[in-house]
C-alpha cells in the first residue's frame, strides 16, 4: 500500500486482501491466518474498534501496561502476551492473559507451570526461538529446541501451542522469507520428533506479514499497519 486507508475498517480490508492473496499463492486457508490486533500503547477505544470490527485477539508486549489497560477495555477479547516474560511477573500474567507467545526457557516453562497449579490457571504457551541468531533478540537457540519441547511436554497445567519468532528489521519482506521457512520446518521436525501436534505460527508483524502468511502463520502480529503509526 503506496497510502494508509483512513478508517480502521478500510485498513482491516485492506490486510485481509494482502494476507488472502498470500494464502491463495501458498495454497492455504486465509481462514488458518489470524489476526493478532497488537494494541502496545492504544488506549480502549482502539480496543473497541478492533473488537468491532471482528478481531477476536489482542496482542500486548507488557505485563505493566496491560494490567492498566484491559480492565478499561470491551469485554470480549482474547488477550496474548506477545513480548518477554520474566519470571517474577508470571503470576500477573497468568491472571490477564490466556496465551503466552514468548517463552524462551526450561526455567521459564517451570516458573509458568508451577503458578498455574498453584492458582488453577491452564495456560496455553509458543516457544520463542531465535532462529536468526541475533544477540539482541530473546528466544531459545534452534539446537536447544528439542529438550525444551520435551519440558513443555512434560508440564502438569500448560498446553504447548507453537512456536513463535522474530524475523530480523529489514526494509525488504523478502528477507524475513528464510527466517519464517526455518520455523516452519523447525515445528514440523518437533512433530514428527515427539509424534505430537503444534499447530501454532506466531510470526509475521505490519512490515513482512505477507511472507509470513505464506510461509504457514497462523498467527500475525499486526498493530502499527492496523491502527495506523502510534501517537
Amino acid at each position: 500500500m503506496d497510502t494508509m486507508p483512513e478508517s480502521f475498517e478500510e485498513r482491516l480490508a485492506a490486510i485481509k486482501a494482502i494476507v488472502a492473496d498470500a494464502c491463495a499463492k501458498a495454497g492455504r486457508d486465509p481462514a488458518d491466518a489470524e489476526i493478532i490486533a497488537v494494541t502496545k500503547t492504544r488506549g480502549p477505544e482502539e480496543v473497541r474498534e478492533a473488537w468491532e470490527a471482528g478481531l477476536r485477539i489482542m496482542g500486548e508486549n507488557k505485563v505493566q501496561e496491560a494490567a492498566a489497560k484491559i480492565p478499561a477495555c470491551v469485554g470480549g477479547p482474547e488477550w496474548h502476551l506477545i513480548g518477554h516474560l520474566q519470571k517474577n511477573k508470571v503470576r500477573h500474567a497468568l491472571s490477564l492473559f490466556t496465551t503466552i507467545h514468548s517463552v524462551d526457557s526450561a526455567e521459564l516453562l517451570a516458573a509458568i507451570d508451577r503458578v498455574a497449579d498453584e492458582d488453577g490457571h491452564d495456560p496455553h504457551v509458543l516457544l520463542e526461538v531465535n532462529v536468526s541468531g541475533e544477540s539482541s533478540k530473546f528466544g531459545i537457540r534452534p539446537d536447544d529446541l528439542p529438550s525444551i519441547v520435551e519440558t513443555a511436554l512434560s508440564c502438569r497445567r500448560i498446553t504447548l501451542e507453537g512456536f513463535m519468532t522474530m524475523a530480523p528489521f529489514s526494509p525488504n519482506p523478502e528477507d524475513a522469507r528464510p527466517h519464517f521457512a526455518r520455523l516452519r520446518e523447525l515445528r514440523d521436525e518437533m512433530e514428527r520428533r515427539f509424534g505430537a501436534t503444534f499447530p501454532r505460527l506466531s510470526m509475521g508483524m505490519s512490515g513482512d506479514y505477507a511472507v509470513a502468511a505464506e510461509e504457514g502463520a497462523t498467527w500475525l502480529r499486526i498493530g502499527t499497519a492496523l491502527f495506523g503509526p502510534r501517537h
